[in-house]
């Protein structure tokens, strides 16, 4: 009786991998009796758009997997990237402050020292605890964590593979690719990890070096060097192109390049860098000039900053169907798709800037499409933050994509050093620079180096994402004194010279 009733109970279905599969065509969906874990949702990758997507699929009510190659959650971001850089950034203004700045606020520090282990220990103990506040987020989420590399065996199947232990396949009716990025080299570098370091290594010095060579006057590397730089180290920023930031707005690299100059920070812009051999104790970087000349420095250590690519290594992107361009990238469309319409993409592994708020946006979007919603994604209005400080922000276009793009605009500026919150606290360095459309006074963008240029970005996003109008800025009621005051006078000087303070 019992097998008869089993039979019954299983007619109209086959084995296939290991799975008992409907193969009833008047049974719709695609329903699996399986001897392995089955999800709603596979997210392979836990950094910001990894985490991220994995909860909110379990907040609309996806059984959801989260699948991290690594022990700790949290990517790149949270253990090598944006969190522990951000810890010692502060840690390295502090000091600096009290070194030459708190002796004018009538403060003596005495004989100050700096303690650089435990600077860098801090930075790990910031790291554990917002790591253990992943694990927590997935706790309350109920969604299954699996420590391993994942890999696809074929379109809904992932193997996981553990450091230790057996493998074990997992299937997933839709699954997020979240892998991330890894630094960048140039050809003729060889990364020791030792003398010559990435970003990751830089994080994690065991004493403080006297001098430090950075090729790339990207994001990463001014903000590295400027932590460095504070500290007491010499540091030289090598960069290509003939200006820092240069994706960002030109005049924001030049406020940034000035008040760097004053940290000691030398910068040595159209400079190619053509050779780098390290020895054990010392590190020699060569570069021509723009006029060809021959440039040699000799540092304890060259940090190569020259941006980040893609990781899928060890996907088997292939046996899932999933293909990547000439860069390394997972092509998808504005949903998140890849060709595989139920295999999404996310974050530094796909198109568009390797931000880790573009990444979360993007998992809240291939999440919610999954669940039959509909979202979108204005990529014009995901700001760009550099941790500097000064820091500098920019969201919606810059003035050399305007003018390139023939788009009539007219800009206000106010400098930091009319603020009178900015006097008081002497962040004078930078300006906000606003630029509208010349007919419609619509914002068309908003760019900033100051004091907490990564917080007041967002005032700027906001506003562009209700098509706010310079006049409209320039009319709201900003508390005084304030740092955000300078946003309300750039755009006053954007409507007609009616700046009040300058």
């Amino acid at each position: 009786m019992f097998t008869d009733r089993v039979e019954s109970a299983l007619r109209g279905y086959k084995v296939k991998d290991k799975c008992i599969v409907n193969s009833d065509d008047r049974v719709p969906g695609n329903r699996y009796l399986c001897s392995m874990e089955s999800y709603d949702v596979i997210v392979i990758g836990s950094g910001p758009g990894g985490y991220v997507a994995a909860i909110r699929a379990a907040q609309l009510g996806k059984k959801t997997a989260l699948v991290e190659k690594y022990n700790s959650l949290g990517g790149t971001c949270l253990n090598v990237g944006c969190i522990p850089s951000k810890a010692l950034l502060d840690s390295s203004e502090h000091f600096h402050q009290a070194a030459h700045q708190f002796e004018t606020h009538g403060i003596s520090t005495g004989g100050l020292k700096l303690d650089f282990k435990r600077m860098i220990a801090r930075k790990g103990e910031v790291v554990e605890q917002t790591v253990g506040g992943i694990d927590f987020l997935m706790k309350k989420n109920g969604i299954t964590v699996h420590h391993g590399l994942g890999s696809f065996k074929d379109a809904h199947t992932v193997e996981v593979k553990p450091e230790k232990g057996k493998a074990q396949s997992i299937r997933g009716e839709h699954i997020i690719i979240a892998t991330g990025s890894k630094p960048a080299s140039l050809p003729f570098i060889k990364l020791d990890k030792k003398r010559v370091i990435t970003s990751t290594e830089a994080l994690s010095l065991e004493a403080l070096p006297k001098s430090m060579v950075v090729i790339g006057g990207g994001v990463i590397g001014l903000e590295l060097g400027s932590v460095y730089a504070r500290l007491g180290t010499e540091v030289h920023v090598v960069e290509y192109q003939d200006a820092i930031i240069p994706t960002m707005d030109r005049a924001m690299g030049k406020e940034l390049m000035r008040s760097m100059k004053k940290l000691g920070v030398k910068f040595h812009l159209q400079h190619g860098v053509k050779d780098v051999k390290a020895t054990a104790k010392q590190v020699t970087v060569k570069a021509d000039d723009k006029k060809g000349k021959e440039v040699v420095w000799k540092a304890d250590y060259c940090l190569v900053s020259v941006g980040r690519k893609p990781y899928t290594e060890g996907l088997n992107l292939e046996a899932a169907g999933v293909h990547t361009d000439e860069r390394g990238r997972i092509a998808v469309n504005d949903q998140m798709q890849t060709t595989v319409p139920h295999i999404f993409a996310i974050g530094d592994v796909v198109r568009g800037a390797m931000l880790a708020h573009k990444a979360e946006e993007e998992g809240v979007v291939a999440a919610e499409v999954i669940a039959g919603q509909h979202p979108h994604i204005d990529y014009n209005l995901i700001p760009n933050v550099v941790y500097t400080w000064p820091e500098v922000a920019g969201v919606g276009q810059t003035e050399e994509q305007l003018k390139a793009d023939g788009i009539a605009y007219k800009s206000g500026s106010f400098p930091f050093k009319a603020s009178g919150r900015a006097r008081a606290s002497m962040d004078t360095d930078g300006s906000i620079k606003v630029l509208a459309h010349a007919d419609t006074d619509e914002i068309l963008g908003i760019h900033m180096c100051g004091p907490r240029a990564a917080d007041m970005i967002a005032e700027a996003v906001v506003a562009m994402e209700f098509r706010a109008t310079a006049e409209d800025i320039s009319r709201m009621s900003h508390a005084h004194p304030t740092f955000t005051e300078a946003i309300k006078e750039a755009a006053l000087a954007a409507t007609g010279d009616r700046a009040l303070h300058v």
